[in-house]
């Protein structure tokens, strides 16, 4: 790679989808859903140990900073610590605006799954060509079936080896436009991971956004520092409009260029796509924690305290977490939202 770049990893969700495991105050980031190492943990490693990369940005939950603390063993990182929360395109102005202009920014939510690292390696090589010409580039995660709950990006022009214009970005589809763009091909997942230079990005803002810019230089301006901890001035940057880099920017913007990548991606999004994402026993569980499954097929079951046990059941969720269970059918954990609205965090 010709330019050091900056891993940015926005840590800022709350990520009630994973209810009751996953709460404000340790949000699914923090929790080691996929192995031994946290979400987050996992983020910093896919740059940290490869060349290439330099110190990491993160821009966070101010309330997170402890957890911070306990996954990050980077004296030389920035931790921009948000005061309150205003989406994607905020944050990731606050990271810009930290860096040098030149800087190339490499922006990663710190809750995915990357199986194939190497993979996204090479992604980001064919994608910061363009980055370092000013163009701002996402990754488009190869679909692996007409999925109706991500956005989509329909590649346009080739620009690079690898690397394609945006023709449009598409809204989460319906089942049968989903399986239209399939069958069309050159669409891509919107897996919300971009590369950019940092003068690129406040360009782009201050063309299509310019409230967020300025929101977000005043509260830098006013930021105080504790350490490596940036703590942007509170009311200056509550007073910006909460809006995802997606609407704000990306969608508006004129050089903007798409990396197709196939990866082993996932956004851990529900609990349905964590079984689906996990490995499993021979009748198809996924079981983790103080758990017993007896003629079980196909269930997802995690318990971290009381002891769960089931018998003669198949396809559920099964959730036991400080305190608070979960159960619910498999292919339905999209409406944990709900349960979360009737009975709290």
């Amino acid at each position: 790679m010709s330019s050091v770049i900056i891993p940015v990893i926005l840590s800022g969700g709350a990520g009630t989808r994973l209810w009751p495991m996953s709460r404000p105050a340790r949000p699914k980031q923090f929790l080691p859903l996929m192995g031994e190492r946290t979400m987050f943990a996992e983020t910093l490693a896919r740059t940290s140990e490869a060349d290439g990369f330099g110190a990491p940005v993160i821009v966070a939950n101010a309330r997170h900073r402890d957890l911070i603390a306990e996954d990050l063993a980077r004296p030389d990182a920035t931790i921009i610590l948000e005061p309150a929360a205003r989406n994607t395109a905020p944050a990731i102005a606050l990271a810009a605006l930290s860096a040098e202009p030149s800087a190339a920014l490499l922006v990663m939510p710190s809750d995915h799954v990357i199986a194939d690292v190497a993979a996204f390696h090479a992604a980001i090589a064919a994608g910061l060509p363009l980055a370092e010409q000013g163009w701002l580039v996402t990754f488009g995660i190869t679909p692996t079936g007409p999925e109706t709950g991500y956005g989509y990006i329909k590649c346009g022009a080739r620009q690079a080896e690898g690397a394609f214009a945006v023709e449009r970005f598409i809204e989460k589809p319906e089942a049968a436009v989903a399986e239209s763009m399939l069958a069309e091909g050159g669409h891509a997942w919107n897996g919300g991971i971009f590369l950019f230079r940092a003068d690129a990005y406040l360009a782009a803002l201050e063309a299509h956004a310019p409230a967020i810019l300025a929101a977000a230089k005043a509260s830098v301006d006013a930021a105080t520092r504790d350490g490596n901890v940036l703590l942007p001035d509170s009311a200056s940057f509550e007073a910006s409009p909460s809006d995802s880099i997606d609407y704000a920017v990306m969608e508006r913007a004129e050089k903007v260029a798409v990396v197709p990548v196939s990866m082993g991606w996932s956004d851990i999004g529900s609990w349905d796509s964590l079984h689906e994402t996990r490995a499993k026993d021979s009748d198809g569980n996924v079981i983790a924690g103080t758990a017993v499954a007896i003629d079980t097929k196909g269930c997802l079951i995690e318990a971290d305290g009381i002891q769960v046990a089931t018998l003669g059941v198949e396809d559920l969720i099964v959730i036991a977490s400080e305190g608070k269970v979960l159960i619910m059918p498999r292919g339905t954990s999209q409406r944990v939202r709900e349960i979360v609205t009737a009975v709290g965090k």
